[in-house]
């Protein structure tokens, strides 16, 4: 029977209907708050792990196989080691050894469902890369995903009350998204580790008062495991997050303990092993070179000097490097961690109170354990985030693939308003309407980043230099310019090799295979036998172009490029701009004039343009 218009009204205004208005209100209102931001807010990709990502899933979707146009020389180095050193790994599709496989296979699928637009129109103001602004979408429905996922634990753990505030408080929190349009595979972690989190609360709280057969434990444990594992697969460093799993099962699901664990430890390793046997068959390490993170930014290995090694040179400073330089990283990010990071999660103070809340322990018993389970995770997080601090961390400082306490920042966030509330019912308000307006009053704080952030002016949309922040536009000081990096290599044939300081991007937006610049450049003094750019131009395959931007010529002279050998290249640039050749012996020749008022170089075997 349908009901009368009557009781159809009465049940939207004091019914169940109440629910879903309250529903499609909440939804609204995060579409809205997604198109303010992207107007105002949105920024192309400004990190290479983004640009890497992205054209890797590029050549996925267009079924070149999980191959990679960004080509590192320490990938060529691990290749050859494993097909001997006369191997011309350069003439075959490389395949990558940087980045897990779960987010590039996602982004493949996303480009080939949507229209991507690749191309970059000419004789139009550039303002945004259509593929990128694709991508920033489906970051910002994983975005919503993860707003729900809190909503939900909040409820299961505390009541309705917590779980809105919880719920509005991280979908107001500006760094989830800047995360959101930042094309790395952030959000999708968060939702992962949501995920965990509700898995093991559910097998704690069965455990402790349900009465399910082992069974359903079993699958549990196995869906955990899989999380656990996805996570791995999405940014190698999540899979230390089975340390913490594995201690809250030891810990709490007493005597289940052995057959939960051996299930997700056994999920874990089905879902990663293929993965590792794959990176181990062609480079002879499980992670390829994403293994080495541990030793970069060690005193002898400063930068993105590892990644750029050609020879054995490589293993020889490896050698060099004691536990005493690890130890030393170790301490050194910790001191920052400790200081800005874990104070300040995710950029909002409302992880204060759960940091206040430790002190404080609850009535539930399952509630304290989850607790632990967090604190569990930020603890192993930090750890893991202090020792695989690399140059991209410095490159941009805070949205980052390293950064991961921000994974956290949700249970921290859902504990931190719980402890929120138990200190409002301590307080003697005049009367019952006043909590509602304090409490609006904490979300306004906790989101006020977010609100700032969406004042005026405007942001423009295009990455700039991050030393010299325009005040009007400027090619010149824009760091990602993609229409003139697509010129350059509309300009070379889909077969000719590239060289450059920023090889992610002449990839993604260029579309073109692209050796990072090699550790040392070619001089006058250093001829092919010793010059790893001749090691690679004429053993590997002919380099028919040479791009090199402000990253090269911002160098500091006297302290970089006269004394630093990591600053061969910005040596060659100064000298063949201040002589008006290059070094003798060198096969390109052909400078494009226009690109020198820029502080860029490009140098080509023949005149292209």
């Amino acid at each position: 029977m349908i009901p009368g218009i009557q009781e159809l009204i009465h049940r939207f205004e004091v019914g169940e209907g109440t629910r879903h208005v309250r529903l499609v209100a909440v939804i609204l209102g995060l579409l809205a708050l997604t198109v303010v931001y992207d107007l105002r807010e949105y920024k192309n990709f400004s990190t290479q792990e983004a640009m890497d990502m992205a054209q890797l899933g590029r050549n996925i979707s267009e079924g070149k196989g999980y191959t990679t146009d960004f080509i590192r020389p320490l990938s060529i180095y691990l290749l050859q080691r494993v097909q001997g050193e006369d191997s011309r790994v350069l003439n075959e599709p490389h395949p990558d050894l940087a980045n897990p496989p779960v987010y590039p296979l996602l982004l493949s699928g996303l480009m080939k469902v949507f229209p991507f637009r690749f191309d970059v129109p000419k004789g139009v103001q550039f303002w945004r890369h259509q593929p990128e602004f694709l991508i920033a979408m489906f970051n910002q429905g994983l975005f919503f995903v993860a707003v729900f996922l809190v909503y939900r634990l909040a409820l299961r753990w505390f009541d309705r009350s917590v779980a809105w505030v919880s719920a509005l408080i991280f979908a107001g929190t500006n760094v989830f998204w800047r995360f959101s349009v930042s094309g790395l595979s952030t959000m999708l972690l968060v939702v992962i580790f949501l995920g965990i989190a509700w898995c093991l609360a559910e097998l704690e709280e069965q455990n402790r008062t349900g009465t399910k057969p082992n069974a359903w434990f079993l699958g549990m444990a196995i869906a955990t495991g899989v999380l656990a594992g996805l996570g791995g697969l999405t940014r190698y460093s999540f899979g230390w997050m089975l340390l913490p799993i594995l201690g809250f099962l030891a810990l709490f699901l007493g005597q289940r303990r052995t057959l939960v664990i051996a299930a997700a430890l056994g999920a874990f390793v089905v879902v990663v092993g293929p993965w590792i046997a794959r990176n181990y068959s062609l480079s002879g390490t499980p992670f390829g070179t994403a293994g080495y993170v541990l030793y970069q930014d060690t005193p002898l290995l400063q930068g993105n000097r590892l990644e750029r090694f050609l020879t054995k040179e490589f293993e020889a400073d490896l050698s060099r490097v004691e536990s005493s330089d690890l130890l030393r990283k170790l301490l050194i990010n910790s001191r920052s961690i400790v200081e800005a990071d874990l104070p300040n999660l995710a950029g909002n103070w409302a992880s204060v109170f759960f940091l206040a809340g430790l002190l404080l322990p609850f009535r539930n018993t399952g509630l304290n354990r989850s607790r632990v389970f967090a604190l569990l995770s930020l603890g192993v997080l930090a750890v893991v985030q202090a020792l695989g601090k690399t140059h991209l961390s410095a490159e941009s400082p805070e949205i980052n693939s390293e950064n991961l306490l921000v994974l956290a920042a949700p249970l921290a966030f859902i504990f931190g308003v719980a402890m929120y509330f138990i200190l409002l019912d301590q307080v003697n308000l005049p009367f019952p309407q006043l909590r509602s307006a304090v409490t609006a009053a904490f979300c306004l704080c906790a989101c006020s980043p977010l609100i700032l952030t969406l004042l005026p002016p405007r942001s423009i949309p295009i990455v700039y230099h991050p030393y010299a922040p325009p005040d009007n536009f400027d090619i010149s000081l824009i760091r990602y310019y993609p229409p003139t990096i697509r010129q350059i290599s509309e300009w070379m044939k889909e077969d000719e090799l590239i060289m450059s300081d920023m090889p992610w991007a002449v990839a993604w937006y260029g579309d073109r295979r692209c050796v990072w610049v090699t550790l040392d450049a070619p001089a006058d003094a250093k001829r092919a036998i010793t010059s790893d750019f001749f090691r690679i131009n004429d053993y590997q395959r002919p380099v028919y172009a040479l791009y090199l931007t402000t990253m090269t010529s911002d160098a500091r002279f006297h302290s970089q490029m006269a004394r630093d050998k990591n600053y061969d290249w910005g040596r060659f640039m100064v000298e063949s701009l201040a002589k008006h050749n290059v070094p003798e012996g060198f096969p390109l020749k052909k400078a494009h004039p226009s690109f020198l008022e820029s502080g860029q170089l490009f140098l080509s075997d023949r005149v292209r343009w």
